[in-house]
């Protein structure tokens, strides 16, 4: 993730939030508030895979990956793009990545039974 740093060390990020910004926020988290959709992403973030792969990995049937794939789409959290017959997809943004990762990570911990680091 890229932390915009002042030269105090604060982040310049927390500084500057506004309604748009709040919104693409709260509507990127609404989007990986599904199961399913966070672990396509999870899968995604290592790179690109076509629905079947994607199917073969997740609980859910073809028909379900395909439309969970089409919100993320929509949402533009999802690219694809056709190879032969098969379509590709992979996610837009190394931020979106970290972000999954973060979540994933905090509910390791939570599930662990781990400490979580301090801020």
């Amino acid at each position: 993730m890229c932390a915009h740093k002042n030269m105090a060390g604060a982040s310049s990020s927390h500084q500057q939030v506004d309604g748009e910004r709040l919104g693409i926020a709260a509507d990127v988290l609404r989007h990986l508030a599904d199961p399913t959709r966070l672990h396509l992403l999870s899968l995604l973030g290592d790179g690109e895979q076509d629905v079947t792969t994607l199917t073969e990995q997740v609980a859910a049937s073809r028909s379900s990956v395909s439309q969970h794939l089409g919100r993320l789409r929509l949402a533009g959290l999802v690219q694809a793009h056709r190879d032969g017959r098969r379509m590709l997809y992979r996610i837009t943004s190394d931020h979106l990545s970290a972000l999954v990762d973060e979540a994933l990570g905090f509910a390791d911990h939570a599930v662990r039974g781990i400490p979580h680091h301090p801020v």
